[in-house]
This record gives C-alpha cells, sequence and structure tokens, in this order.
C-alpha cells in the first residue's frame, strides 16, 4: 500500500493528508490541543497539515457556531443563540438563503474528541481524510476513489460550510469535495487554487493502493492526446 507520503510525493500535493478521528476517548500518545482558542475548526485542519498531531474536545469547537453545528455539538446555555445569530447575518447579507440550511450535513453523534494529524503520522483510525488539492489533483483522486469502491459517477461536491465535507464523507462511505468557503479559506489560507477532498477512513486503503493505476492510466491518456494534438496541428 503507497503512504501519506507518497500520495503528497506523486501527486505534488501542497500539504500533508490528515487524518481525522470522532472518538470516545482519547487515543494512546495523542497530546491535547494547546494552542489556546481558535475562531473555527478548521484551524484544526491548517495545524495538522502543517504537521501537529493532537486533540479537541467539544469546547474547543464553540467559538465557530456553524462549525459546533456541524461536528454534532451542541453550544453550551449561555452561547446557545450564537447559530441562530450567526445564520442570520450570513442570510441578511446575502451570503446564505435560510432555506440551505436544512440541507447542511452534520454528524449525527457528537463525538466526545476529535483527533487530528497528518496521515503518516497518527496512531488512530480516522474517520476521513482530508486533502487539499487543486483540481487536476482532485480528478486523479476523484478516479482512485471510484476503483477503490469509496466513489460514484456523480461525485458528492458542496460549497459551504467547508466543514461539512467531513461529516458529509463520513454519513454517506463516499469521497466527497469541498470547494471551500469563504471562512474556511480566511482561516486556513487555502488559496483561491486549491479545494478539499474527504476520503471515508475506512476506505482510504482501497482508493490508496489504485494511486499507481491511476497515475499510470493517466499518463498513458496524456501521452495519447498529445499525439492526436500534434496530428491536427501538422493539418491546419
Amino acid at each position: 500500500m503507497d503512504t501519506p507520503v507518497d500520495w503528497q510525493a506523486s501527486l505534488g500535493l501542497p500539504r500533508l493528508p490528515v487524518g481525522i478521528g470522532f472518538l470516545d476517548v482519547v487515543p494512546p500518545d495523542v497530546p491535547a490541543w494547546s494552542g489556546g482558542p481558535v475562531a473555527a475548526g478548521c484551524v484544526f485542519w491548517k495545524e495538522a497539515q502543517q504537521g501537529a498531531v493532537f486533540y479537541t474536545v467539544p469546547a474547543d469547537h464553540y467559538h465557530c457556531a456553524v462549525g459546533a453545528h456541524t461536528h454534532g455539538f451542541q453550544l453550551p446555555a449561555h452561547r446557545a443563540s450564537e447559530l441562530g445569530r450567526t445564520l442570520e447575518f450570513m442570510v441578511e447579507s446575502k451570503y446564505l438563503d435560510l432555506a440551505e440550511v436544512p440541507g447542511i450535513p452534520a454528524l449525527t453523534a457528537a463525538p466526545a474528541i476529535i483527533a487530528y494529524g497528518p496521515l503518516h503520522l497518527i496512531s488512530f483510525a480516522p474517520d476521513v481524510v482530508l486533502l487539499a488539492v487543486n483540481p487536476a489533483q482532485a480528478m486523479l483522486l476523484y478516479e482512485a476513489a471510484l476503483k477503490g469502491g469509496a466513489g460514484s459517477s456523480l461525485l458528492q461536491a458542496l460549497g459551504r460550510p467547508a466543514c461539512a465535507v467531513l461529516p458529509l464523507a463520513c454519513g454517506s462511505g463516499h469521497a466527497a469535495i469541498s470547494l471551500g468557503c469563504a471562512g474556511n479559506r480566511t482561516y486556513t489560507g487555502l488559496p483561491a487554487s486549491e479545494m478539499y477532498v474527504c476520503v471515508p477512513g475506512a476506505k482510504w486503503d482501497a482508493v490508496a493502493s489504485q494511486l499507481a493505476v491511476v497515475l499510470s492510466a493517466n499518463e498513458a491518456i496524456s501521452t495519447y492526446n498529445r499525439q492526436r494534438q500534434a496530428q491536427f496541428a501538422d493539418t491546419a
């Protein structure tokens, strides 16, 4: 099986693939998040992409009402109104239509622990694997997901909020893409040229095993098309 480092090198990924676990107990040898309060849970994605391994508890996610919702967390009583106020602001700003809200994916059960880390460093079994990619890399991952039984001919995709891609992939059992919402791009620094692919952790090994096949097939098809392009150029 190809390692996560192979994925990064072979596909030229800008950052490390990240494993995220929705857990009941703290995994062995994984430290608690010690970076203080963060504005949004997707900040933890960035930290893991940069090499950190750690776990969070629900309270670490309370500063982002929308993110807390997608992760299945109920805000404490003194903050319970924050989700409504945030959604109201988004609707008033014409960023979101209220009719979209019921369709936003969310975890059906709130985890006690959420653990993060680069895929090749974590000791826990991830529920999802998250990768920051450009469109060409996303296409290769999509092909690997199809071959590995983690995709369908109609790939799941969503725009906002970006964090909803985690419960979407986890709950459906299929790979999904997030185009990266405005908030996520602010908090993570994700450039305009990139987006996310999220693969169910249980199917990652099967997807990863298809990397060499996908790369070889795409090189063959690209060579074929370059040859055809040259043929037509000669007749122009």
